[in-house]
């Protein structure tokens, strides 16, 4: 047999399949009649315009625990709102143009209502405290509709770890296994008793299923421990400060576990870095980007008023303008065009050691 004889059907038959030999025929077809006028696609269409974002209202904020606030958020005609699952972020502007992700943290069910919960922290970019002190039910806020960066995927057997205020993205998980009726469990860890909201709805989804834990009882948490908890085969669901994630990371491979989910609501550690300078505008001050930092940080500490979020590459909100220089892409969001273009996310791209990027900020 050579390249111009047709092989055999599977069953070894000399001849081409029937069907296979008209589906060949309705596909040599079929193909090149999509580019005919009137069928192909018009590359001078404008892309889809984005979805609108939401205007929404405060209606309730009260405090929850230590330095954290339940805020509650609908539409101001009271209509309903955008559905979303476990795991699903907003990104709100404040009034003082800051944008911040917050996970929501109520019922899916419950379309004509947003629940977020925010830790305040003192020493931050601002955001938090402006979340505690400022935004009083009637605020008008704008947000993106919900997006999910860490979805549930409602394995058979979970288990649920959360550090802190890491445990807004695992409620509504929490209550979509219990709904379910999947074998899973929750370890709520941190500080104290008063540091952990939402002890009592936990309980209440299954008291024989949720763990609190507190460092002033306890210890500080084991990563090991924790993941002994875990039903065989199990999926681990964690969020929570950096080194509780490094550290279940890290002991994942010995656990009964399965496979890891998880989120980190800071920077993640900077990996493979290279020192570097950092210029600001063109004829502007230089600085040295070490390499366990980022260039946002470093920047920051000069232009305090330079805006981000996620610090994760994925949100966009600290796009800059790159006017020399060779990056280093690490970004999540920033397409080959934008990149092209000259758009840089510094929260978490960086350049060749020696390497010097000037900035148009």
């Amino acid at each position: 047999m050579d390249l111009l004889t047709p092989p055999p059907d599977l069953y070894g038959r000399p001849r081409p399949d029937r069907f296979l030999r008209r589906l060949t025929a309705f596909s040599d077809w079929y193909t090149p009649a999509l580019g005919r006028p009137g069928l192909r696609r018009n590359p001078r269409r404008p892309a889809p315009r984005p979805a609108a974002p939401l205007r929404l209202v405060v209606t309730g904020h009260r405090r929850i625990a230590e330095d954290v606030a339940e805020l509650l958020l609908a539409d101001p005609s009271g209509g309903p709102l955008p559905p979303w699952q476990p795991g699903a972020r907003l990104l709100l502007t404040l009034p003082s143009g800051r944008e911040r992700h917050y996970s929501l943290c109520g019922d899916p069910a419950e379309r004509y209502g947003y629940r977020i919960a925010v830790r305040r922290i003192a020493g931050g970019g601002g955001g938090s405290v402006e979340v505690h002190d400022d935004l009083s039910p009637g605020t008008r806020l704008t947000t993106r509709r919900p997006r999910n960066g860490f979805a549930f995927c409602a394995e058979p057997a979970v288990l649920l770890l959360a550090g802190g205020i890491g445990i807004t993205p695992l409620l509504p998980m929490a209550r979509e296994a219990a709904r379910r009726g999947l074998d899973w469990r929750l370890v709520h860890t941190g500080r104290t008793a008063a540091h952990l909201p939402f002890t009592e709805e936990l309980r209440a989804l299954g008291p024989d299923r949720v763990e609190i834990r507190t460092d002033d009882r306890h210890g500080p948490p084991d990563a090991a421990d924790l993941l002994a908890r875990a039903p065989r085969g199990a999926a681990v669901y964690c969020c929570g400060p950096a080194p509780m994630l490094a550290a279940v990371q890290r002991a994942l491979d010995a656990s009964p576990a399965r496979s890891l989910h998880f989120e980190r609501f800071g920077a993640a550690p900077v990996l493979d870095g290279r020192p570097f300078t950092l210029r600001l505008g063109a004829d502007g001050p230089e600085l040295t980007v070490p390499a366990d930092r980022s260039a946002l940080d470093v920047a920051r500490e000069l232009r305090p008023d330079l805006p981000y979020s996620c610090h994760q590459g994925f949100c966009g909100t600290c796009r800059v303008q790159l006017l020399a220089g060779t990056p280093e892409h690490r970004d999540r969001r920033l397409t080959p065009g934008d990149r092209a273009a000259g758009a840089l996310l510094p929260c978490v791209s960086r350049a060749a050691e020696g390497e010097t990027l000037v900035l148009d900020v």
